[in-house]
């Protein structure tokens, strides 16, 4: 079943454990790509009474970010290290501030789409980190902002849940003094296809 509106309407972490096992789909021009999610990160709230530092939003409103308090089910795409895309699935509702960072997937569909976009023959390197999935799955800065509940790119549930999910600090955001310690990592336990 495809993701409405108001199935991105919770807060980050919330929406991180029930994206666990949705299916990300792309409907391009190239052909059809679709994965199932098996890693994410929540971003953007508050634990223990600590806002996340370790998030875009943390210094508040900006030109880059200003989609991210928007209404939920659209996406912030952004560069990291100048040349690699991530994206988020911004949820909540308009004013707030949460998001959710995709991770990995597992490949499912238009794995050969998949493997000339990355260059890569390794079904594993395809889509196992936010700037590989981002690659395989033809999803590019021109995506900033695009609407969720669309037909180019949306979510859908295929099979019933729940998933055994597994929880662990987020990676990569040592700069944070609060937000490094976060419990806000989510993953599919036992899939082959999370980051190292």
């Amino acid at each position: 079943m495809k993701w409405k509106r108001e199935d991105f309407r919770n807060d980050a972490v919330t929406t991180a454990r029930k994206l666990i096992g949705a299916v990300l789909v792309h409907h391009s021009p190239e052909g059809v790509t679709a994965g199932r999610i098996v890693e994410c990160e929540a971003y953007g709230e508050t634990w223990h009474g600590h806002p996340d530092d370790g998030a875009h939003v943390f210094k508040g409103l900006t030109p880059r970010t200003r989609i991210i308090f928007g209404d939920g089910g659209f996406l912030y795409v952004y560069l990291i290290y100048g040349m690699y895309t991530c994206m988020n699935i911004v949820c909540g509702h308009e004013g707030e501030s949460g998001s959710v960072l995709i991770r990995a997937l597992e490949p499912l569909e238009g794995l050969e789409l998949m493997k000339a976009r990355r260059h890569q023959q390794k079904e594993k390197l395809l889509t196992s980190g936010p700037g590989r999935l981002t690659q395989a799955m033809g999803i590019d800065m021109s995506f900033y902002g695009m609407d969720l509940t669309g037909s180019t790119l949306y979510l859908e549930n295929r099979e019933e849940g729940p998933f055994p999910i597994e929880t662990t600090r987020r990676k990569n955001i040592d700069y944070a003094f609060y937000g490094k310690d976060f419990p806000w990592r989510f993953l599919l336990k036992g899939n082959p296809y999370i980051s190292k």
